[in-house]
């Protein structure tokens, strides 16, 4: 934890990776991450790639959470596929989440996966992925790329058993959408528990880490308006302030 004021708050990783393939000296990410994490009481700490790995278990161990965020797609060989022609990967970034998030596990440290955070999570758990959803026949609802992301496109429905519902306050629920990619066989401990109309997995959860929840959506742009996202970021801070971590330090 580190002091601000008088307050405690849970310190919250979240990894960034390159603007773009074409300008890859340049990291870039929502800022609507961090926000969401400092709204719900955390205190965001980003990321970079590190050739150092030193220095990222550095990092690391201040950490009293992780949050996967979306992003590029996930380099399909860590599955054990060739790559699609419109798969888009970032290495450097891949090499960072993998690595952390195996850290993450091992060391049952609350984890938030978002979008593509959900996808890397279930690859690092063994897990696969649909790499093109359109080329499999499944036209997923999308949000509209220079629309507002805050728009809700599609029903999602949860589990009415699982730690997703109780965080979220409910079974039934509208969300944005940015993805091409879906979770397809599940990585080791994590069930699917949420559902588009189509049979796309919107939230997957573990059986074997404490917390580690992910969704396919992107609650860090509806947290201002949306009471199921709120709670989410609120459930995940909250767990990180009270997770038994303060002997690390």
């Amino acid at each position: 934890m580190v002091a601000i004021g008088t307050a405690r708050r849970p310190v919250i990783g979240i990894p960034l990776g390159r603007e773009m393939p074409h300008s890859p000296e340049y990291l870039r990410i929502r800022g609507t991450y961090a926000r969401a994490v400092a709204d719900a009481g955390g205190v965001p700490l980003l990321l970079p790639p590190m050739a150092d790995v030193g220095l990222l278990r550095q990092a690391f161990d201040l950490l009293d959470g992780v949050v996967f965020p979306g992003g590029l797609d996930v380099e399909p060989s860590h599955y054990g596929q060739e790559a699609h022609p419109t798969t888009l990967v970032d290495e450097a970034l891949d090499g960072l989440e993998l690595r952390l998030a195996t850290w993450a596990v091992a060391e049952e440290r609350p984890t938030l996966g978002l979008c593509r955070g959900q996808q890397l999570l279930n690859v690092a758990l063994g897990g696969s992925l649909i790499q093109d959803l359109p080329s499999e026949g499944l036209e997923h609802p999308q949000s509209p790329h220079h629309g507002p992301r805050s728009e809700l496109v599609h029903a999602i429905e949860v589990a009415g058993d699982s730690r997703l519902a109780r965080v979220l306050g409910t079974t039934t629920l509208s969300a944005n959408s940015y993805h091409h990619q879906a979770v397809r066989r599940l990585g080791r401990g994590l069930r699917a528990v949420a559902w588009s109309s189509d049979g796309v997995i919107e939230g997957v959860e573990s059986d074997e880490h404490p917390w580690l929840l992910a969704v396919q959506f992107h609650p860090e742009d509806l947290v201002g308006f949306h009471e199921p996202s709120r709670r989410l970021f609120a459930a995940f801070v909250e767990t990180c302030a009270t997770a038994t971590v303060g002997s690390r330090r």
